[in-house]
């Protein structure tokens, strides 16, 4: 199997992620934080290496500012639900994921707040004006993507910072599609709040994550219950990371994390590089065959496509069948394919991962090549 759905879930891990996993379950099996023993003791030291590991890559001096979570759509939760009140205005746009969309949409559906959704422009990326002339003084948060799981294109979230921190209006950067990819920097980006997962460009297993909460900014906790701290008051503590990490951490998982991720950042140029260049070359060779419509703007690191009038879950059915692994559908992001005009067929999606060659790029070429002309018929 060709596997070409890495930003869904990046596969296969590095063996260093298996080991790390391994090793936390056979020899530390502990609960971080909360018995006082050895295996406790060590559970915790696990938990924290991995909590420093992800502020240095943040450029984050304070690594209590980091809590885990059970990947992005959690640790965004955590962030609108935690910041928002009623009465406040949010802009986000119209290419967000639905982990976004939903919870902001649930909460202007209920009258909590009120929500303007920015459309991009004809290239597929949000102007930083079109951000600013949809403020309006209830605004508290703006909440954007680093970069569409289908367009592949990084956003300016500089730009959008900058202008947040001049206006005193909260920025939410959803790097779910960057993190391990590329480089995170969010006190230069003038960003508020911070949430990546632990499963892609991480190179972590399963239900990790993190939400970094900058400074300065309180969150109203998700969940409350036992933390390990403060445990003769009835109330939820108030400090970070605890207020947002109630009940037992996913330690085998946070081990695999902390693994997973220093293998990503040591080798982060390389793959970016080689990530791009695999999506260029399948781009120009898709964009040269009868009947395929390309998506991606040139520079993208993921290429979304249809095959003439095949459902893009067709299209990806018939891959699979032809041992590639990609992703038909929505990508759960309906406002990326209102933009697109595939709202009724979604489009297929492909995203080479750090063991991908350009041989597996021409294997799926080819592959859509056979489908293509299977179609015409």
């Amino acid at each position: 199997m060709i596997y070409l759905d890495n930003a869904a879930t990046s596969f296969p891990k590095p063996g260093c992620t298996v080991q790390a996993m391994t090793s936390a379950l056979t020899n530390c099996g502990a609960n971080p934080g909360r018995s006082g023993h050895k295996l406790a003791i060590e559970a915790g030291r696990i938990m924290e290496g991995c909590r420093e590991e992800i502020a240095n890559m943040l450029g984050e001096a304070d690594a209590s500012r980091v809590a885990f979570a059970q990947n992005a759509t959690d640790a965004l939760n955590m962030a609108i639900h935690g910041v928002l009140r009623s009465g406040d205005h949010v802009i986000s746009t119209l290419i967000e994921h639905n982990s976004v969309l939903r919870p902001l949409s649930e909460l202007s559906r209920s009258g909590v707040i009120t929500l303007t959704l920015v459309p991009p422009d004809g290239d597929g990326r949000i102007q930083v004006q079109d951000i600013e002339h949809a403020l309006t003084p209830r605004t508290r948060l703006v909440a954007m993507t680093h970069m569409s799981n289908v367009l592949g294109i990084a956003q300016d979230v500089a730009a959008v910072g900058a202008m947040c921190r001049r206006r005193g209006v909260l920025l939410l950067v959803d790097c779910a599609q960057t993190a391990g990819h590329l480089p995170l920097t969010p006190r230069a980006w003038g960003c508020s709040l911070l949430a990546m997962p632990g499963h892609k460009g991480l190179l972590g297993p399963h239900g990790t994550g993190a939400l970094w909460v900058a400074s300065g900014v309180t969150l109203a906790p998700l969940r409350q219950g036992g933390t390990g701290s403060m445990s003769e008051s009835m109330f939820q503590p108030r400090m970070m990371p605890d207020s947002l990490e109630s009940g037992t951490q996913n330690l085998p998982g946070i081990a695999g994390l902390h693994a997973g991720m220093r293998f990503a950042l040591a080798h982060r140029a390389q793959v970016h590089e080689q990530t791009i260049a695999l999506c260029a070359t399948m781009r120009e060779e898709l964009l040269n065959l009868p009947g395929v419509r390309v998506y991606t703007q040139p520079g993208a690191s993921l290429v979304s496509f249809n095959v003439g009038g095949i459902a893009s879950q067709e299209a990806a059915s018939a891959l699979d069948g032809l041992g590639i692994a990609v992703r038909g559908g929505l990508h759960c992001a309906p406002g990326v394919h209102r933009f697109l005009g595939t709202l009724s067929c979604g489009a297929v999606r492909v995203s080479p991962g750090f063991l991908n060659t350009r041989e597996d790029a021409m294997a799926l070429v080819r592959a859509v090549s056979r489908i293509a002309r299977n179609a015409s018929r």
